[in-house]
């Protein structure tokens, strides 16, 4: 991968390649616990962004230096939003939600390695990723209804309502009460929950086990899972499908997969 976009000096994010394939952007704000202003919301974008078009980055592992994965919003820049015109709290939502949507929008699958308290804005990052794994110290909770804001943001609504199902969302939603490790196994609001100390390690193999696999299967994947969610048919979801299926059968990876398993060998794959 260029190793330009890891070379750069973010303000509020740390990129690192521990592994071939494999980046980890660390959110560094620890003295706030990673809460958010306006510079992350435009650092995630354009690192995103710009991991999105390396061919070299096939995983991106999302975590939060410190003690906390995000606390969300940083309420010591909030005051200035009650005086914000209508106009002007539009483009603050959209700053914000569009970082989301170029997370959530990435080829590459994405692992949020929730390292302690993920809420509000910290949570509805964790939901924008493919993957969760928690540490036992991780915690979440919505927080919005907590300072006279609603659950719906930051696709927080739509996200939820999807992984835990209506009813669980609703309660989370409604009540902001917090959920632990444990129980975020449970409702399937995580993967899987690390034993102490282990985050960063289960979240590099789990990585490592999507890099050996097709970069293009792997995209296509992502692609149909997360589109899939949005259609209103099993005929569309098969139409999808199928179109994904048939341009992966025109690249090179699909007859070297054959070809090392006639020839009992790992497959060597190349994403062209």
């Amino acid at each position: 991968m260029s190793p330009d976009l890891l070379t750069q000096a973010f303000e509020t994010l740390e990129l690192d390649e521990p592994s071939p394939g494999t980046v980890v952007v660390r959110l560094n704000r620890p003295d706030r616990l990673n809460a958010m202003n306006n510079t992350m919301f435009d650092e995630l974008e354009r690192v995103a962004l710009g991991l999105n078009d390396r061919d070299g980055c096939r995983v991106v592992i999302l975590t939060g230096a410190g003690r906390a994965f995000c606390a969300g919003f940083d309420l010591a820049d909030a005051e200035h939003l009650a005086d914000l015109g209508a106009m002007g709290m539009l483009d603050q939502q959209e700053l914000a939600a569009r970082s989301m949507l170029a997370i959530r929008s990435m080829r590459q699958p994405t692992i949020a390695a929730v390292n302690g308290a993920a809420t509000g804005g910290g949570l509805a990052l964790s939901l924008a990723c493919d993957l969760r794994i928690a540490a036992p110290a991780a915690q979440f909770n919505t927080a919005f209804v907590k300072i006279g804001l609603s659950s719906g943001d930051l696709g927080t609504s739509w996200l939820l309502t999807r992984l835990c199902g209506p009813a669980v969302a609703s309660e989370l939603g409604f009540t902001g009460r917090m959920v632990l490790a444990e129980e975020a196994v449970t409702i399937r609001l995580v993967n899987s929950v690390s034993a102490e100390g282990a985050l960063m390690d289960d979240c590099l193999a789990l990585a490592a086990q999507i890099v050996a696999n097709s970069p293009g299967g792997v995209q296509m994947s992502k692609r149909a899972l997360q589109m899939n969610m949005e259609v209103g048919s099993f005929a569309a979801a098969i139409e999808l499908e199928n179109r994904g299926q048939a341009l992966l059968t025109r690249g090179t990876d699909m007859p070297e997969a054959l070809a090392a398993f006639k020839e009992k060998r790992p497959p060597r794959f190349t994403g062209t």
